[in-house]
């Protein structure tokens, strides 16, 4: 809700309408615990996996509920000998619960409380039970306790029948239990006062079940508690360089990591040493996975683990729609649109505003997954959906792109669609090295299509209305900008170096651009400064930028502010004179000492951009805005990143 008020102070209604309702029909895949067939191999998994292996894969956003997953390799395990998928679909929860039980280092010979024997509850207590300790469970549910009794459970305690904490000392000798795992579903906090009651003195907490968290301070002050949470499935988890980039962690530092923890599920089914049969309550069709979903939201029965089964036809192809390949091609003046990405940006400020333009076809919407193209399609109108973004660059259909995608993917699909005849609209930054601008440079000077860079700030009608005043005056110009980002979510994939290039490449290259528009001439040399680092890319940067009439631009790029405040503020002092644009929502021009305002609601020039630029297509060219400016605030900005590394002004060459 804050960040809602803060959004609509700073941004408007409008504009935070739109972000929420995006935000809000964002398509979400169900699952995270998965068995399959491996259909395709990605490159640098060589060795580890090959078609047709029998894989057990985790993850939420990757082992989905579907018939096709697309699962980095760190997410997947080799099933072992003719262990049924019926089984190995466990391997995700099962790796849950080993991991709560490494945290709490069971000894041989201690009790392990495990409070809850849900699904996770009984894992747990099966693999205590492995390493050598004995359980007390604990649950108000008869047929649960009697189950986690049959796999292996030395004592259990029904909590309807009173304080457990006599059973846990009557059984571990007085001394209570040496480690408790709450693996619960509660909104309350019970589970923390059962454990406070049933533990030794200076015992271990463990908690992977979603419960209240207000635990009894003075009990567990009294015992000196330890209180831990465990990370899913473990080390690795929520870790984008070891989930999504393969990273491994060292074996000396790091034993089990959530891959290790996968692969020991499998290892024990496949050796008979890790029941989920007897956790295996039905078997359904996917096809009825709403009564699947029904039977546990509204607990209409008694009910544990429900495994969703595929039937799936041959041959089986990992993608939405197969195009065909007859030669025909869009009509002279028409501008036939394919877009590849359908994520929160493309779904919250791109799509909705070419679903309103008339004039032109939406013909396809491609995603790697898929899942969000399909939405888009319907809800924006296009005919097609895809997963296949290659097939879309190369479809005769189809005359203009728009690129929608992560930005280490830019340059290359640029480059493939110009050298495939399309008009290109390529979400900013264009290329995150020189290497990848001058592979874009070499694709457009081979074209016969046009390229755009997403600069929508161009051609915010306030960028227009100063522009106007600027080219009247024709002096050189000091230009000021501030941009305060805010700090960027600990996983966002822009700061991730491999996928988004940091901030400085993916988002303050727009404001470079912007300075070198109104400069009205080429950047000839940058150079930068930055504060100290977090974990990735340098987010807070001040960057200097020198123009061929002898014009300047200072900008400030930071993540220290408050988001509340004002985003973007430009100022140009120019031949007596200054202009203001505050947030893209106030223009202030002051001359012989008058202010002189106009305001109105936020507009960014997106929605002028892709006007202009279905408005180009159709019309043959030339595109609206210049690709030499283009091109040079890109070079800019890689240079700008050159002179951080370098820590020297560096030249425009």
């Amino acid at each position: 809700m804050r960040q809602l008020r803060d959004k609509v102070h700073r941004d408007g209604l409008r504009a935070t309408w739109r972000s929420v309702n995006a935000r809000l029909d964002d398509p979400l895949p169900l699952g995270y615990s998965a068995a399959g067939e491996v259909l395709a191999v990605g490159e640098g998994l060589e060795g580890r996996f090959q078609v047709g292996d029998r894989v057990a894969i985790g993850g939420a956003g990757s082992a989905n509920h579907a018939e096709i997953d697309l699962v980095p390799g760190n997410l997947a395990v080799k099933i072992p000998g003719d262990t049924p998928f019926e089984e190995a679909c466990f391997a995700t929860l099962g790796a849950i619960a080993l991991h709560s039980v490494r945290l709490v280092r069971p000894q041989l010979g201690e009790w392990i409380g495990v409070v809850g024997t849900g699904l996770v509850g009984l894992l747990a207590t099966q693999f205590a039970k492995l390493s050598g300790a004995r359980v007390l469970a604990l649950d108000y549910d008869r047929a649960r306790l009697a189950l986690a009794a049959k796999l292996g459970a030395d004592r259990t305690w029904c909590l309807s029948d009173g304080d457990p904490a006599a059973i846990a000392f009557e059984a571990s000798g007085g001394l209570g239990c040496d480690a408790v795992i709450i693996a619960a579903a509660t909104t309350g906090s019970e589970p923390f006062e059962t454990a406070a009651a049933i533990a030794r003195d200076r015992a271990t907490v463990a908690l992977v079940g979603i419960t209240g968290t207000a635990f009894p301070y003075r009990a567990f002050m009294h015992k000196e508690l330890n209180i831990v949470v465990a990370r899913s499935y473990g080390p690795g988890r929520y870790d984008s360089a070891f989930e999504r980039q393969g990273m491994a962690y060292p074996e000396g530092y790091v034993r089990w990591t959530e891959t290790q923890n996968l692969q020991v599920v499998v290892d024990l089914l496949a050796e008979e040493r890790l029941d989920v049969k007897q956790l295996t309550t039905h078997q359904m069709p996917f096809d009825d996975a709403g009564k699947a979903y029904q039977i546990i939201t509204s607990a209409s029965e008694p009910h544990l683990g429900i495994v969703l089964n595929y039937t799936v036809p041959e041959p089986l192809t990992p993608t939405i729609v197969s195009f065909p390949t007859p030669e025909l091609k869009p009509a002279a003046g028409a501008c036939v649109l394919g877009v590849i990405g359908a994520g929160q940006y493309a779904r919250t400020i791109v799509l909705p505003r070419l679903a309103v333009l008339t004039g032109i076809t939406l013909h396809t919407v491609s995603s790697a997954r898929g899942l969000s193209a399909e939405q888009a399609r319907r809800q924006f109108g296009f005919r097609h959906a895809s997963s296949d973004a290659e097939a879309l660059v190369n479809n005769p259909e189809v005359n203009a792109l728009l690129i929608l995608t992560p930005h280490s993917t830019h340059a290359a699909l640029a480059s493939q669609a110009l050298l495939a005849g399309k008009s290109v609209l390529v979400e900013k930054p264009l290329a995150l090295s020189r290497k990848e601008l001058d592979r874009v440079l070499a694709a457009r000077q081979a074209a016969a299509g046009f390229l755009q860079v997403g600069f929508n700030r161009r051609l915010a009608p306030l960028t227009i209305k100063a522009k106007a005043v600027l080219d009247g005056l024709e002096s050189r110009k000091h230009i000021v900008i501030r941009a305060n980002a805010g700090r960027p979510a600990a996983d966002a994939w822009e700061s991730e170096p491999e996928h988004g290039g940091g901030r400085l490449l993916g988002e303050a290259c727009h404001f470079i651009d912007l300075a070198q528009h109104l400069a009205g001439c080429p950047i000839v040399a940058v150079q930068a400064a930055a504060a100290a680092p977090g974990n990735g890319p340098a987010e807070d940067v001040g960057a200097h930028l020198e123009f061929a009439d002898g014009s300047l631009a200072t900008i400030a790029y930071t993540a220290f502010g408050d988001t509340a405040y004002s985003k973007e503020l430009i100022e140009i002092f120019c031949n007596g004179q200054v202009v203001r644009i505050d947030n893209f929502r106030e223009l202030t021009v002051v001359r012989d000492g008058k202010h002189t305002r106009s305001k109105g609601r936020q507009d960014k020039g997106h929605q002028a951009l892709l006007t202009a630029f279905c408005a180009a297509v159709r019309a043959g060219g030339p595109p609206p805005l210049p690709e030499e400016d283009l091109f040079n605030s890109s070079l800019a900005t890689i240079a700008l990143k050159d002179a951080l590394r370098e820590g020297r002004r560096i030249i425009l060459r």
